[in-house]
């Protein structure tokens, strides 16, 4: 009986230990990128993630109208940079209401159509738009991001989609 309690009670402490003890997960690898100036990039080459993470996959964004009273033309929704902008503001706020930060994004897909005033997609004003939420003082993390030119989104005042996939250590 003896025995018993005894090996009962190391079974609770080895029970109760185990989450004192845990090891958190191993950081993020971030695997940067090099421009042309050889300074590091705005992007990432890549993003491991090892095990004990949650994820988070947010589906495609598009921008809000600026005044929503008005949402028929693109002139209503803005040029590609203030689309990025709009989109990249609403992407912060529903990663904030689960708990995510910006930061914790590690991969961005950007669906950018063609500005009908150039002709052709502003990836120029896209990148004005991306960096004043990313590698920034505030936010010095960046993502691993691909970038890709379509003939046009779900409606044609839309010139920006993003997608993200972030990631934080999972709660125990």
């Amino acid at each position: 009986m003896k025995t018993m309690k005894i090996a009962a009670a190391a079974l609770a402490l080895t029970m109760l230990a185990g989450p004192l003890f845990a090891v958190p997960p191993a950081p993020v690898e971030k695997l940067t990128s090099t421009g042309p100036d050889g300074k590091p990039g705005a992007i990432l080459k890549g993003a491991i993630v090892p095990p004990g993470y949650d994820t988070f996959y947010l589906s495609g964004q598009l921008a809000d109208p600026i005044d929503p009273a008005k949402k028929a033309t693109v002139e209503d929704f803005g040029d590609t940079k203030t689309q990025t902008i709009s989109t990249l503001t609403k992407i912060k706020a529903l990663l904030e209401e689960k708990g995510y930060k910006l930061s914790d994004v590690v991969k961005m897909t950007a669906f950018l159509a063609a500005d009908p005033k150039l002709g052709k997609m502003d990836f120029k004003g896209y990148m004005e738009g991306f960096l004043q939420f990313f590698n920034t003082a505030e936010n010095p993390s960046t993502v691993a991001r691909s970038t890709v030119m379509v003939a046009a989104l779900v409606q044609p005042m839309y010139l920006v989609e993003l997608e993200v996939t972030a990631v934080k250590p999972a709660k125990k």
